[in-house]
Parts: C-alpha cells; structure tokens; sequence
C-alpha cells in the first residue's frame, strides 16, 4: 500500500511570519523598509525564489509595497481581511457571533496542525503553551499568551488562508473576547483559570499526539465553553 504524499511545510510561509511579526511588533514601522532579499536569505536560510514568493503574499495581504529601485515597505500592521471590522463589535451578539466563527475555523486548524506540524512548528506550539501557563501562574494578564498560543496552532496547520484569516482575528477580535469573557465570568478568577489551563492543555497534548479528531474537539469545546460562560454571565448582568 502506498503512502499518500504529504507536501512539506512552505518555507515562503516562514519568512512570511517572520516579516509580518517585525511588523505587528513594531520593529519595522509603517513606510520603513523590510530586511533585503539577501537579509532575508542569509537570517533565515531560504532561496531566492522564496523570498520573493513571500514577498508576494506579503503584498497580497496589503502589508507591505514594492516600488521599482527603491525596495520593499511596511504598509501597515493591521491589513483588513473580508471586511471584518473590529471597530464593527457594537453588541453582545456580535462577540457571541465571532465566536461562533472562531470555533469553526479554529477547530479544524487544530485538526490540520496535528496531522500537518512539523517538529518546529510543535516546538513553537508547546513554548507557547509553557509561556500561557506561566503567565496564568503569575496571575499576569493573559490576553497576549493566549492568542499568541492560538496563532502558533494556526501556523502549524500549513493553511496559510487558514492561518491568514486567524492571525487578523487573533489580533483585533481575541483579546476583546478574551477580556470580555474574564470580566463577566461567573466564576472566581482561580476557577476561571484553571479551567482556561486545563482547556488549553488538552488542545496541545492532542496535537502533539498527533490524534486530528481529539485535537478538534478541544478546540471546539474550549471555544464552545468561551461562548456558553460569556452568554450566561452576559444574561445574568441584564438581569442584574
């Protein structure tokens, strides 16, 4: 029987990441060049051709501009995808509706990354889930080592629309929810928490199980219980 031919991990992907990270972090600021081709090839270890190839996903998705002699600039941080508007959340609904769309996407990038992530890329997921933990044990705010934890399971999906889509709703709308979902809680804060550390344990043992179908259902009960203890908490404070 033969084996179905996995396609490897797109190194045009990698230095996509790499480039848009500098950007979101503000080390390279809107209309300041991005690293040179030869930068690029020589930190990163890439060809040419996947530069370029990077560079032109980079364009498509609005975040930087080639201009002929000149080189490559940042545009801006925050491309907008699909006319997702974060300035457009007005209502409980409207959150309770972005996670109902995170839980679509989101499990099944959990799915793919268990049967697709490279041993980097699981690297990269279970350091991201060591910083979340600690940062829960310090009773740090949590908003960035979460969705910096769900971005890294997007990325070892390998799907970069998946990943593309994610990383817009991971930076605009997940630290809103996030925040939302804390404040409102029913729950003591140590509860609330624990929980969050336990949900988010299971999504990466399941991946790094390599287990598909068990790596999706905790995602999606994760993002589930998100939804139902912010509608319950949402309702008890119209009630109040």
């Amino acid at each position: 029987m033969s084996t179905p031919f996995k396609r490897p991990p797109s190194r045009a992907q990698d230095v996509v990441m790499h480039v848009s990270r500098m950007i979101e972090d503000g080390r390279i600021k809107p209309g300041e060049k991005i690293p040179s081709e030869a930068d690029l090839i020589a930190s990163l270890g890439v060809s040419r051709s996947v530069v370029r190839e990077a560079v032109s996903h980079l364009q498509a998705a609005g975040m930087v501009e080639t201009f002929q002699g000149k080189g490559t600039f940042a545009v801006s941080a925050t491309p907008q995808r699909m006319g997702l508007d974060p300035n457009s959340i007005e209502t409980m609904q409207d959150v309770l509706a972005i996670l109902e769309l995170r839980i679509m996407l989101e499990a099944e990038a959990a799915g793919l990354a268990a049967t697709r992530a490279s041993e980097p890329q699981l690297a990269q997921v279970k350091a991201a889930l060591h910083d979340f933990m600690e940062t829960c044990r310090a009773g740090g705010d949590t908003a960035e080592t979460d969705t910096t934890l769900h971005l890294a399971i997007a990325h070892a999906s390998n799907n970069r629309y998946l990943h593309d889509t994610l990383h817009h709703l991971g930076r605009h709308f997940m630290p809103r929810t996030r925040l939302l979902t804390a404040r409102l809680s029913r729950d003591a804060p140590a509860v609330f928490i624990e929980r969050l550390m336990r949900e988010h344990e299971d999504i990466v043992d399941a991946i790094c199980r390599r287990d598909p179908e068990s790596a999706r259902a905790a995602m999606r009960n994760h993002l589930a219980n998100s939804r139902e203890r912010l509608r319950r908490a949402a309702e008890a404070t119209a009630q109040a």
